[in-house]
């Protein structure tokens, strides 16, 4: 790229973003600045890719092309006040704070530069995430620059852009929906510590079944019913758990969890 990447926040989706594109070798590490207020964690990311430790956030807001803002929303407009006039002219913001519009981002710089609000996952930090990204006016003028940022979050995992407004939506069928992976995951290995199998044992089985199902739903284009059906055999095991889910409101409880969690994003 030729281009300085900051990084305001070396947490761990920070990190995971960084470890990304490093080991993608979409940019080299001399073109990778990181500041946060914890410095073990800019320390550790120096030693292990040799990326560009910045004494402060001015600092890397004062040089980054694309800068990354990879906090939390609690600090998000701090962070914003404390380097609004050091972005430079043209420069790229991204934001991953969740729940905050664009609108919003824009209001608190106090002038027109290109913003794009991204929504990845936690399963950035194993290269399979889901991230959804939303440009503003200005940043969609910048084509090259979309097409980049795309690379960026395709380097450890799928990502998309989509319209503002499907960002609630997003945060409900893929930005929180690990949290319920991990409880599927979690009860089903439950029930087969019932039926006799060892623990660790049980975690494996279940989480591998519910990664390749996932792949197949990916890889193969087939509708999710589709797939289903090809593992229900007339009277057979699986039909008979796929009725114990449906009389205990399997699927209704599930819209209703992601529906509960966009209604909050909405009220963020």
């Amino acid at each position: 790229m030729g281009k300085l990447i900051g990084f305001i926040g070396a947490g761990n989706m920070g990190s995971a973003i960084i470890g990304g594109i490093l080991k993608a070798g979409i940019v080299q590490p001399d073109e990778v600045a990181v500041a946060d207020k914890n410095a073990a964690c800019v320390q550790k990311l120096q030693e292990q890719y040799g990326i560009v430790a910045a004494k402060d956030n001015q600092e890397v807001a004062g040089s980054a092309d694309l800068l990354f803002l990879a906090v939390k929303p609690a600090v998000l407009y701090t962070v914003i006040d404390e380097i609004k006039e050091m972005v430079k002219e043209g420069a790229v913001v991204v934001s991953i704070a969740a729940g905050q519009p664009l609108r919003k981002l824009e209001q608190a710089f106090g002038k027109k530069l290109p913003l794009v609000r991204v929504m990845p996952n936690t399963p950035a930090l194993v290269g399979a995430a889901m991230s959804a990204l939303s440009p503003n006016e200005t940043a969609q003028e910048n084509r090259a620059m979309l097409e980049f940022l795309l690379a960026v979050f395709e380097s450890f995992g799928k990502a998309e852009i989509v319209p503002e407004g499907l960002m609630d939506a997003v945060t409900g069928v893929s930005g929180s929906a690990p949290a319920y992976v991990f409880m599927f995951i979690e009860a089903m290995a439950d029930a087969a510590v019932l039926g006799g199998m060892p623990r660790k044992q049980a975690y494996t089985f279940a989480a591998q079944a519910v990664l390749g199902s996932a792949k197949m739903v990916l890889e193969t284009g087939m509708h999710p019913g589709e797939l289903k059906d090809m593992v229900c055999s007339p009277a057979g095991t699986t039909i008979e758990a796929v009725k114990a889910l449906e009389d205990a409101g399997f699927r209704s409880s599930v819209m209703n969890a992601v529906g509960a969690c966009i209604e909050k994003s909405k009220a963020m």
